[in-house]
């Protein structure tokens, strides 16, 4: 097969028509089978994913023709999530480290925070940013980049997420501003409060998990179930966030399709929905003083 296959245009085309004949599902980074086969192509070649055309020409060694075809050939085989496979992924072009022990890292809210938009506080004046439901840790990393002064605290109750979480802090040499907690929730962060919360909390409905694809099914259940009807850790969230939000601070939460069921069960909270390049209304913003 490595001789019939020379460029990356070549390996390009193999990856789409495998992809596609395969029906994969995808939704780690990539939503169709071109997207997927440019990066799984470009990352295995360690050059830039944003654009594949400068080196559709290029020519492969016999041994990066290996390399790519292996990973093609598993990504259709084992249906992993190709984040998995090359062990790494991207939100807002940030590279992080990813393997099965934490959810492929994906979330709207790494573009809502890089935007700066009005509703949140000002990057300047936040001094303290929790991250809750960390996972692989990207969502903290991407608040100390927005937010240059401030100290983050990320946790998780799952101690193998946070072992990847501590190694992408680690790799871009973030560890004196954010530290890691072990535990459920709000739980070992008795006594702390933040400036802003942020979270991307499991919310996936039990009939949705049932239906899981195999590439959802590789990642750890914990990190999408939500309960019954997906919401059972929002609405500890919104229970808990205000004792934990200084004057002037707030929660950005990411729901899913759950906007409806969050504004039936909560009538009083003016929840603000955020609209993103690919999602509307799976976001919300609460001020601090509007949590009841």
């Amino acid at each position: 097969m490595t001789k019939n296959l020379c460029t990356v245009r070549d390996f390009f085309r193999y990856a789409v028509t495998a992809f596609a004949k395969a029906e994969l599902h995808f939704g780690h980074g990539a939503t169709n089978e071109i997207d997927e086969a440019a990066f799984v192509v470009l990352e295995a070649l360690s050059l830039p994913i944003d654009d594949i055309n400068p080196w559709l020409d290029a020519r492969l060694t016999e041994d990066e023709r290996q390399t790519v075809l292996t990973l093609i050939d598993a990504r259709v085989k084992t249906r992993k999530p190709a984040a998995y496979l090359l062990n790494r992924a991207y939100i807002q072009g940030v590279p992080f480290y990813v393997d099965e022990r934490t959810i492929v890292p994906r979330s709207f809210i790494g573009e809502i925070i890089a935007g700066d938009p009005a509703f949140l506080p000002q990057a300047g004046d936040v001094a303290s940013v929790l991250d809750l439901c960390t996972g692989s840790g990207c969502l903290a990393v991407l608040a100390a980049f927005a937010f240059p002064n401030a100290a983050i605290a990320a946790a998780d109750i799952s101690d193998t997420a946070l072992a990847v979480a501590g190694r992408n802090v680690a790799d871009h040499g973030l560890s004196d501003r954010i530290e890691l907690f072990h535990g459920d929730l709000f739980a070992p962060l008795a006594g702390k409060k933040f400036d802003l919360i942020i979270s991307n909390p499991p919310y996936v409905d039990a009939d949705a998990v049932a239906a899981f694809p195999p590439e959802h099914r590789a990642e750890p259940l914990l990190a999408h179930a939500g309960g019954a009807d997906g919401l059972d850790l929002v609405r500890k969230i919104l229970a808990g966030a205000r004792d934990h939000l200084n004057e002037g601070g707030g929660l950005l939460c990411e729901v899913g399709r759950g906007r409806d069921l969050l504004e039936a069960d909560f009538p009083d909270l003016p929840f603000f929905w955020i609209d993103t390049e690919e999602s509307e209304g799976e976001v919300f913003w609460l001020a601090r003083d509007d949590i009841a």
